[in-house]
């Protein structure tokens, strides 16, 4: 081979290893500059794990096309898996409406009941240019030294309209769960679920 052919297929075999580069996402919206105190309730709060459709719990986005498709975009990533993203954000936007912390996890006052929710999303869909949608079935339960455990179990489909970049359908996507955070908070402070 000549030295001329040499270089060729190098330049070639270069260009082939480079790729897109890869950007990260995050269901956690940036906190608020101004948030106003909310008054605490009188029940602990703890975040259970939350369960998400296999097909969109992916590292890549997943969004739909017409026709039924799915396309899995290798460069566009969730920061972590997406039911943890998920979780994260959920319980940050609950800790500020109910003006408590999320103490899953962690020792719990005698006195005070606890109100545990547990989140299961049904439908998890991102269409650019047109929507980011959840249907989510949630169910509150709350236990008290001394008294009978009690439960609650309701629904939420929530559609946001999106633009057309990955940074336009994530924001409609945290401004969904930001709207469900308001009802499950409504939810579990009047203990019924919220009129839709």
């Amino acid at each position: 081979m000549t030295l001329r052919s040499l270089a060729l297929l190098a330049t070639l075999g270069l260009a082939a290893c480079s790729s897109a580069p890869t950007h990260y996402y995050t269901l956690v919206p940036t906190a608020p500059q101004h948030a106003a105190p909310v008054a605490a309730p009188g029940f602990q709060f703890e975040m259970l794990s939350v369960r998400m459709p296999v097909q969109v719990d992916q590292p890549q986005l997943v969004v739909r096309q017409s026709g039924g498709g799915l396309a899995i975009l290798e460069t566009e990533r969730w920061g972590a898996p997406l039911a943890d993203e998920f979780h994260d954000a959920l319980a940050g936007q609950l800790e500020q409406k109910l003006g408590t912390r999320d103490l899953a996890g962690l020792p719990k006052a005698a006195d005070t009941p606890v109100v545990s929710l547990q989140t299961d999303v049904r439908r998890f869909d991102s269409l650019p240019g047109q929507y980011a949608l959840i249907d989510v079935v949630w169910s509150l339960s709350q236990r008290s030294d001394g008294q009978k455990r009690r439960s609650l179990t309701c629904g939420s489909v929530i559609r946001e309209a999106s633009g057309v970049s990955m940074d336009e359908l994530v924001l409609a996507h945290q401004k969904a769960i930001g709207q469900l955070a308001t009802q499950i908070a409504r939810a579990a402070n009047s203990w019924a679920c919220p009129a839709l």
